[in-house]
């Protein structure tokens, strides 16, 4: 489908000898290390991520015992925040500082918030008391076809059922297009509390304090529990600790590292389940059935509506869902994916290894080695990776880097506290150490982040949001 994100296509380009991120005025994407790229054959990449194949989880559901289904669609909602590409597609050779990025890489929730009230006017109340400063919801306009008590629980659209909102691929399924409402009905409700506090704010000024406090709000979740839950609680310590190692420049302009937005940050494919229970007590259906997997359409059925009680940790004492394990399989139906038609490649495990041969990425083991991993750690990786792979997939170069990350969450795990790993429960040493670098690293340098303009900030000074569920349900 030529409106989903990723399909596009783009002439070859070749660029082999071009490694390292060289600044260049506006670029966003760049590179970690000056590493040669992997060549694996195209047949053992599609025999690897095809359906029935080596990464084919099947129905049988394994669930993760500490990582909340909701983290893993916030996942999706920062990426939607910081990475756009538009023009490279999975043939031909890409240099990443040749690839423009459509969003902004800092986390700015831009994605909510657009480029402000003046320049996206269309997403803000245009009239009474918080003109300008509250944002839009379906509860405030309706597609023209759109029942109203669907409505309630919706979006803002256009007439034709188009979500008015900063991201369009916030729209792309309905978990993501609930997490897009609960999270601009945060800003909502934040306006509120400032407004309760401070009550001279108003307009312009009102805005910009709510939308310093909620944006502070959301890089304290990705921290303390998106991290935390993904990375494990040691690497995090350690980045706020000892500084980055890796996610390092010269200009002090944040970009978007291929290693992290094509291999590292597309962990959460594993983690996705089959079936999504989203309300208490009612069914589990399909991500991409008709209940969840309608995007990019008004809402019109009750039982789509998300209690995000159910999917994220709360103070409502429900049972909450957990992800499926971080490991090497994939659930079938993201094996085959509906909304892809042939002749385009249908698996997104095949599209992600595809995507990372096209963008010269290094070989896992390369990575690793790069990053100081013990020798016996790789090999321990490389040879599960070869073995999962099975014979009919050729190895032999080097592991590709996304896969070699799934497998090492799946071998050795999380350091979820200083020497304790906890194996498919997040990200192993180095996809940890990418991701969690990548994601500091962009706040570090982001004026408008806490962690550059104010370390000894705390929830507590602001609305005492901790944690995604408390943001979410708020």
């Amino acid at each position: 489908m030529s409106d989903h994100h990723g399909v596009g296509h783009l002439g070859d380009t070749s660029k082999y000898c071009s490694f390292g991120h060289h600044e260049k005025s506006g670029d966003r994407f760049g590179r970690l290390f000056e590493l040669p790229a992997l060549y694996t054959d195209v047949n053992s990449l599609k025999a690897l991520g095809k359906k029935s194949g080596p990464m084919d989880g099947g129905t049988t559901s394994s669930r993760t015992t500490t990582v909340d289904v909701g983290q893993v669609f916030f996942g999706q909602f920062v990426d939607h925040d910081i990475t756009l590409d538009v023009s490279s597609s999975l043939g031909g050779v890409f240099a990443a500082d040749e690839i423009s990025n459509a969003r902004t890489p800092t986390l700015d929730l831009d994605n909510i918030y657009g480029a402000g009230p003046e320049a996206s006017p269309y997403l803000y109340h245009g009239e009474g008391n918080y003109m300008g400063v509250k944002l839009l919801t379906g509860a405030d306009g309706t597609a023209a076809s759109q029942d109203p008590a669907f409505a309630m629980e919706d979006l803002s659209r256009t007439v034709h059922g188009t979500a008015i909102i900063g991201d369009p691929r916030n729209d792309e399924n309905r978990i993501v297009s609930q997490m897009q409402l609960a999270i601009i009905r945060f800003h909502n409700k934040a306006v509120d509390s400032v407004k309760a506090s401070e009550p001279s704010l108003e307009g312009k000024e009102l805005f910009e304090v709510t939308r310093e406090l909620v944006t502070r709000h959301y890089h304290w979740v990705i921290i303390n529990d998106f991290l935390v839950t993904m990375c494990g609680k040691a690497v995090v310590a350690d980045i706020l600790g000892n500084g980055r190692q890796f996610y390092c420049y010269v200009d002090e302009a944040p970009f978007i590292p291929i290693e992290f937005s094509v291999a590292a940050y597309r962990f959460g494919h594993s983690m996705v389940p089959q079936k999504i229970q989203v309300q208490q007590g009612a069914n589990a259906f399909e991500l991409f059935g008709n209940k969840l997997g309608r995007g990019f359409s008004p809402l019109a059925d009750a039982d789509a509506v998300v209690d995000w009680n159910e999917l994220v940790e709360a103070a409502s004492g429900h049972v909450v869902q957990k992800a499926e394990k971080l490991d090497s399989k994939m659930a079938t139906d993201l094996l085959d994916l509906p909304f892809i038609k042939a002749p385009a490649e249908s698996s997104l495990a095949t599209r992600n290894l595809l995507r990372g041969q096209a963008f010269l990425l290094p070989s896992g083991e390369s990575v690793a080695d790069e990053m100081g991993r013990d020798v016996a750690e790789i090999e321990t990786v490389s040879q599960a990776a070869a073995s999962q792979a099975g014979g009919a997939v050729d190895l032999s170069s080097g592991t590709p880097l996304w896969y070699y990350l799934l497998v090492e969450a799946e071998t050795i795990g999380r350091e979820t506290t200083a020497g304790n790993f906890d194996k498919s429960e997040g990200l192993g040493p180095v996809g940890a150490r990418i991701v969690a670098e990548t994601l500091i690293g962009l706040m570090e340098l982001d004026e408008r982040s806490f962690l550059a303009t104010n370390r000894s900030w705390h929830p507590d000074d602001g609305l005492g949001v901790t944690t995604l569920g408390e943001m979410l349900t708020y």
